[in-house]
């Protein structure tokens, strides 16, 4: 699965053309990984070494990564859904991270993400209890963005994709450049970082044709130029 997934994730980061990407799992559940790295069994294990990290494969991508999670997320499935820029989540998910229980910590971002995604006191108390949440509650702490039923799951999360990908493609590359490093720099490093960026776009013939758009009251066309 982590080498599927890695594949995947090196396509879509050689095809321009897409915008946003949308994963959810297949089945009932959207992925309930074992407990521990070092388990023969482990996805993505090579004999002995560290397996690879499927979260930060996604986390690596330049455009928004939507989680439709449309079951249970536990363990280092929370992590994946962690490493996406937005979660939505059907009424039948639910969310843990038991790796305390079988003596183990997270090891896919999941001690670094949670904290920074629903603040540290919820989630030192997740993380140290392995205490199971459903939808409602996930949505409650901000875990997730949006619950629907289970039937629109899909719909939603593409819709949110399809109106991400209608916008100029270098400004969204910005914008989730900006956000991401960002959150790791100074507010005033991060305000330096959003101004060069938004420079950059001046530049861009993408730019031009909004304002031409807007100018002509019709749809803006983006090239990605």
């Amino acid at each position: 699965m982590a080498a599927s997934l890695g594949a995947a994730c090196v396509e879509i980061a050689s095809d321009r053309s897409i915008l946003a990407v949308v994963i959810t799992g297949d089945g009932d559940s959207f992925c309930e990984a074992l407990p521990g790295p070092f388990s023969p069994s482990s996805p993505g294990h090579t004999g002995g070494e560290h397996p690879l990290g499927m979260a930060q494969m996604l986390a690596a991508l330049d455009i928004p990564v939507l989680a439709a999670i449309n079951g249970p997320a536990i363990g280092q499935g929370l992590e994946i859904a962690l490493a996406c820029d937005i979660r939505i989540a059907s009424r039948t998910a639910v969310f843990s991270m038991p790796q305390i229980l079988d003596g183990f910590l997270p090891w896919d971002g999941g001690t670094q993400r949670l904290p920074r995604i629903i603040g540290r006191s919820r989630a030192m108390e997740l993380l140290v209890t392995g205490r199971q949440i459903d939808a409602d509650e996930a949505f409650r702490i901000g875990l997730v963005q949006e619950v629907v039923e289970n039937i629109d799951l899909l719909g939603a999360a593409q819709g949110l994709a399809d109106r991400i990908g209608a916008n100029a493609p270098i400004a969204i590359r910005y914008t989730k450049e900006a956000i991401v490093r960002g959150l790791d720099l100074r507010v005033e490093d991060g305000m330096q970082l959003e101004a060069d960026l938004s420079f950059l776009l001046q530049s861009t013939s993408d730019r031009q044709e909004g304002i031409v758009s807007f100018l002509d009251r019709r749809p803006p066309r983006y090239r990605g130029q």
